[in-house]
């Protein structure tokens, strides 16, 4: 194996790792803590990203009741790092943002993590550089 390869395995168990402590979080508050249960639609966003396979292209974070979406190798973000972030005001009621730092370069107020514009975030940090 090489060390581009090995470079390649470690930033894809890094990716895996934080989408499973990402799932067992929501998993936790949804099922033992009230009040949590509007975090079910993030939920089943995780499951269908990650039977689509993006558990490869991104990694998984959470501030608060805030799903977070990145390309960063390693935990925590730094401030020029792109990002996705989720935030659930309701069961239905979702604010969208693709960002670094302050700046926002998309933000919608969403009913549903199924709409064609979450999509085309995804597609867009999906081609930004793992860093």
């Amino acid at each position: 194996m090489t060390n581009l390869d090995e470079r390649a395995a470690e930033i894809l168990r890094r990716f895996h790792h934080s989408w499973t402590d990402t799932e067992n979080r929501y998993d936790d508050l949804i099922e033992k803590q009230s009040g949590f249960e509007r975090l079910r639609p993030l939920r089943q966003l995780i499951q269908k990203l990650k039977s689509n396979g993006d558990n490869n292209f991104f990694r998984l974070g959470t501030s608060m009741q805030m799903l977070i979406i990145s390309r960063s190798v390693d935990h925590g973000l730094r401030t020029d790092q792109k990002r996705i972030q989720i935030d659930t005001i309701s069961i239905s009621d979702f604010e969208v943002a693709l960002k670094d730092g302050e700046k926002i370069y998309r933000q919608y107020r969403l009913s549903s993590l199924d709409d064609i514009k979450l999509s085309k975030m995804l597609t867009t940090l999906k081609h930004t550089l793992v860093d």
